[in-house]
């Protein structure tokens, strides 16, 4: 089958959904790769990189799509590309189905394919292919970066003999995906970096990145499905204000990122903390094409209020950064056509049992496929509470928790009579000297078995430093028998050895390892 690359049509969009490197993937997969001339320059790509890989140049995007069966592209289907739809042809792209309900019908009444990149289902196995988190990282990064150009001091503080320059004071509001990338490049820079969100569970992750998480003492869960939050109440959002007309005096640049799909952006910074504001500060609204989350965001413009604030309305960030945004974007793609060709055949199946493919899919064969179901594994996990007057008392818990802990011991209890017993069966027969070692052997099995058996397997990275000691007492165990007369016991002597310096090396590798990843480069 042939994947086609069309040139973008929206105004400003400078993104390409296929680079030369994921062209060489794709190929890998038994496709035939072809790009509309000129389609990644605004992106960095020249034709003749694409040429260099075996991807073939069309000239115009009736060819290109006359040729694809598989249209790969980063905006939904614009009006005049309509009339290339027909049956069979897979398009896969953003869509944004929910507002796009009269395009979705066009599509279902071509008879094409549509598949959404935007409907993705955030489960962990899918996450190769979530091309909204991919954007939503350059958009918080590149937030920054904005704010930077617009901000007329330095963002880290400085002594010098001209004087003392104070650092400046970043507030991020939202902590999602964007929102971390936006208080990672704030912290880098210098800033002192406030965090706030609605989500507490969050704290942990804003704090792990050197920043400061802004407590909302309030009895309200705001957390909502697949990692977003749910409308507050009227409540909530009366105490998340005076939160806010706190910190707007202090507050040198402001990065607002609360958005709900499918709903308006939820307003935040409303014209009362604007006012606030000292002159010279910038506020980066990344929900500006929603309508933004302050009330003063015009879409896709730079507004200076009367008091000197200026506020960014960019809803573009990503194409900003095309190059990045392309080569992530296409990864993200590749990930799906990889997934939609089990068979490396470059032949498509559309598996309606694969929960990401039919999570992402919008039509099929004219017919509607939105909304999708729910996926059958959740994105994040979140702890339910149980309901009033349903399930077991903490009187119950309690009784049940001591149950279970009278089982657990009277299982060790009987292992140990057990073994006990085992024990002396094998000491009226055996001599002294191997009775020694055998007993050594079963403790240091019974140990071990205590230590990083019953641990849960998503811990045991972190106990390498038990095991190294372990390994350690082995190699000194070892070392003691390898002077001995017998050849096989030296052997074995010498064999233990080698294994247990490998564990311990590879301990203290994956214990650098993971702790490379929290120093800042």
């Amino acid at each position: 089958m042939i994947i086609g690359a069309p040139k973008e049509l929206q105004t400003g969009e400078k993104r390409v959904a296929m680079t030369p490197d994921s062209a060489v993937q794709l190929q890998k997969l038994g496709f035939e790769c072809i790009v509309e001339t000129g389609a990644g320059i605004e992106s960095g790509f020249a034709d003749a990189s694409y040429k260099a890989v075996g991807v073939k140049i069309v000239k115009t995007a009736a060819s290109l799509w006359k040729q694809s069966d598989i249209i790969i592209k980063v905006q939904a289907v614009k009006q005049i590309e309509e009339k290339y739809l027909k049956k069979g042809k897979t398009i896969i792209s953003f869509f944004w189905p929910a507002q796009n309900k009269e395009l979705l019908e066009r599509v279902i009444a071509s008879g094409s394919n549509q598949i959404a990149m935007d409907m993705v289902p955030r489960i962990s196995r899918a996450q190769k292919m979530d091309a909204l988190s991919s954007m939503a990282n350059i958009a918080g990064y590149r937030a920054v970066i904005e704010a930077g150009n617009h901000f007329g001091r330095f963002f880290t503080g400085q002594i010098t003999a001209a004087g003392k320059v104070p650092p400046a004071k970043v507030l991020v509001i939202g902590a999602g995906v964007a929102g971390l990338a936006a208080i990672g490049a704030a912290q880098s820079l210098g800033a002192v970096v406030r965090s706030f969100d609605v989500r507490p569970e969050v704290a942990e992750q804003i704090e792990s990145m050197g920043a400061e998480f802004l407590l909302l003492e309030f009895d309200e869960d705001i957390s909502g499905e697949g990692g977003y939050a749910k409308p507050a109440s009227p409540e909530f959002i009366e105490k998340e204000m005076a939160l806010f007309r706190e910190q707007a005096p202090e507050i040198d640049i402001v990065i607002t990122t609360a958005l709900i799909p499918g709903r308006p952006a939820p307003k935040l910074w409303p014209e009362e903390m604007v006012n606030l504001m000292k002159p010279g500060s910038v506020i980066v609204d990344l929900a500006a094409e929603q309508g933004g989350n302050c009330e003063l965001t015009k879409p896709n413009k730079v507004v200076t209020t009367n008091n000197g604030v200026k506020i960014i309305g960019y809803t573009d960030f990503p194409s900003r950064m095309s190059a990045q945004s392309s080569t992530l974007y296409a990864t993200n793609i590749r990930h799906m056509l990889d997934d939609l060709t089990p068979k490396n055949d470059g032949k498509i199946n559309i598996n309606l049992k694969d929960d990401v493919i039919r999570g992402a899919l919008a039509c099929h064969n004219g017919s509607s496929m939105f909304p999708p179901p729910a996926p059958k594994v959740s994105a994040i996990g979140k702890q339910t509470s149980i309901p009033e007057n349903k399930g077991p008392t903490k009187e119950e818990l309690s009784i049940l928790e001591q149950a279970a802990i009278r089982k657990s011991g009277q299982q060790q209890l009987a292992l140990l009579i057990v073994g006990g017993l085992f024990m002396l069966l094998i000491g009226n027969y055996a001599p002294a000297s191997f009775m020694q070692h055998f007993i050594v052997f079963a403790l240091a099995c019974f140990v071990g078995f205590q230590v990083i058996w019953n641990v849960s397997h998503a811990l045991h990275t972190p106990l390498m430093a038990v095991t190294n000691a372990i390994s350690g007492i082995i190699i000194l165990g070892a070392l003691l028998q390898v002077g001995s007369n017998s050849f096989i016991v030296t052997l074995l002597a010498s064999i233990s050895v080698l294994i247990a310096t490998i564990n311990i090396v590879g301990g203290f590798m994956v214990t650098k390892r993971m702790l490379a990843m929290f120093q800042k480069s």
